[in-house]
């Protein structure tokens, strides 16, 4: 589930930093540490599970994201240091017969926040998108966490609804242990 944690400073206070966004090669072990620390810090935020993955859960993350044909991830670097991801899964919508991409996880480091990190990620997801000719983007957020809401409406997502009069879609899960 995409949650974006929940910032500590003033989006005016911080100005813009050179952040440079790339597709992530899974098979370079600069790239799987990346992954790793980015997943990590969103497990610890209080948006995610406000703790750190579970070691078990860490070993078995790249080895996981590798063997799933449709994994995709961008990586936001500032400099040499990595500062955001997206994790993404290729989709497929039946009523449109074309492909889709879900952002699955969404993160930048608290540090960065409202500086155009995830501006930049979005932009990256939609180019993939595009160039695969994709339908749409998804992506599910949590209702309290308004930066990500305001982030997420101003890159042109919208509440899921097929028809107005059936409503939005609502996002559930059933966990199988």
């Amino acid at each position: 589930m995409v949650r974006q944690a929940k910032v500590r400073q003033s989006e005016s206070s911080n100005p813009p930093v050179a952040i440079r966004v790339v597709e992530a090669d899974l098979e370079l072990p600069e790239h799987q540490k990346a992954v790793l620390a980015m997943i990590d810090a969103y497990a610890r935020d209080p948006m995610g599970e406000a703790k750190s993955l579970d070691p078990d859960v860490r070993a078995r993350l790249i080895p996981g994201l590798q063997k799933h044909p449709t994994t995709l991830v961008f990586l936001a670097f500032d400099g040499d240091q990595a500062v955001g991801a997206a994790v993404c899964f290729i989709g497929f919508s039946t009523f449109a017969a074309k492909p889709l991409i879900n952002i699955h996880d969404f993160v930048v480091l608290s540090a960065l926040r409202g500086r155009g990190v995830g501006r930049r990620l979005l932009e990256a997801i939609e180019g993939k998108a595009r160039e695969l000719g994709c339908c749409k983007l998804t992506l599910e957020v949590m209702d309290n966490n308004h930066r990500a809401l305001r982030m997420y409406e101003a890159a042109g997502f919208a509440r899921c609804a097929l028809q107005k009069e059936t409503g939005t879609a609502i996002f559930m899960a059933k966990p199988l242990g």
